[in-house]
């Protein structure tokens, strides 16, 4: 069932000459959802996030929120508001006037617009900053104030296109629990776009994972994971190999095969490289039939009888933990 607060794409497209960036998408964002569009480069989820921002003309099909279509309205008039990946802060304005700047666009009293500011500075933690300049802020304070200054104008949704890549990893994984948390907070849709699988997981509500213009395949985020429908899905999201048996393709989680003696267990290989993961073990495979095959050991039990590379290995796993791919 439709609620009003729900963002729906129906047949968007977006052509760039005879190149299609976005071809012919259909997808419902469930209203106060946090929602994470995921591929490679190029496979069309920043056209698409600019697409429903205004900042790209749609050249096909239509944008509706809240049952209304705003695809050819104006960005300021749209209920979105975007959160740039390079925050686009403004060099000259302190930070509590760059928070308020959109107001002020719109003709708000400069009392009324410091008083919204600052109450959007206290909910990102950054008050003791609003006269500072952005020079004078670290990259996570910048990415604070964008993020308030995006908020300020009260979206019904918000776009956010790789906010946390300029990010060190320390400082990624901090923002990504403070993103969540705004989220829950503020109750609206955040719609973030990222190739990063590790950051999609522990963000997302949902996960709407992009290739070559099409939605290969979307739903929560564990679902998503768990059991990938294609090829495609199973390799980019991590974590999954894809085996060919005489049955069909198959994904199977690396940490699901068993790594046993030679000749006992249902396909043989010799490893090829072993990386300390620190928890874990991660060994590298490659089986008759030059298939590369990933298993995950835990770290105690890989250290009771170390594996070297070139040492012939047999794999094993639990027939249940085989996924059928349909592509």
């Amino acid at each position: 069932m439709r609620t009003e607060l729900d963002l729906e794409l129906v047949a968007l497209t977006k052509r760039y000459g005879e190149t299609v960036a976005v071809d012919g998408i259909q997808h419902l964002f469930r209203g106060g959802t946090y929602a994470c569009l995921l591929g490679p480069s190029g496979c069309g989820k920043s056209s698409t996030l600019r697409m429903i921002a205004g900042h790209e003309e749609v050249s096909d099909g239509a944008i509706v929120l809240a049952g209304q279509d705003i695809s050819r309205l104006p960005p300021a008039r749209r209920g979105t508001a975007m959160m740039f990946q390079n925050y686009a802060l403004f060099p000259h304005l302190s930070v509590a006037d760059n928070v308020a700047f959109s107001l002020k666009m719109k003709g708000v009293d400069r009392e009324t617009r410091r008083k919204r500011a600052m109450e959007l500075l206290e909910l990102v933690h950054m008050t003791a900053y609003a006269e500072r300049l952005p020079a004078q802020l670290s990259g996570g304070q910048q990415q604070r104030v964008a993020l308030a200054r995006a908020l300020i104008t009260n979206p019904q949704v918000l776009l956010l296109d790789e906010p946390l890549s300029a990010l060190d990893p320390f400082l990624r994984v901090r923002m990504r629990s403070e993103l969540k948390k705004l989220q829950r907070e503020l109750g609206i849709t955040f719609v973030h776009v990222t190739h990063g699988q590790d950051e999609a997981l522990a963000l997302a509500d949902e996960i709407v994972v992009m290739n070559n213009a099409v939605i290969e395949q979307a739903g929560p985020a564990r679902e998503v994971f768990n059991t990938p429908r294609t090829e495609f899905v199973a390799r980019f999201m991590g974590g999954h190999n894809v085996i060919a048996l005489p049955r069909g393709h198959f994904a199977i989680r690396s940490d699901q095969i068993a790594v046993t003696e030679a000749a006992q267990g249902k396909l043989d290989g010799h490893v090829t490289g072993i990386e300390y993961q620190g928890t874990s073990v991660a060994l590298t495979l490659m089986t008759a039939g030059d298939q590369e095959i990933t298993a995950i050991v835990p770290e105690d039990q890989y250290f009771v009888k170390p594996i070297q590379p070139g040492d012939g290995v047999g794999l094993s796993w639990d027939e249940d933990h085989l996924h059928a791919l349909t592509a």
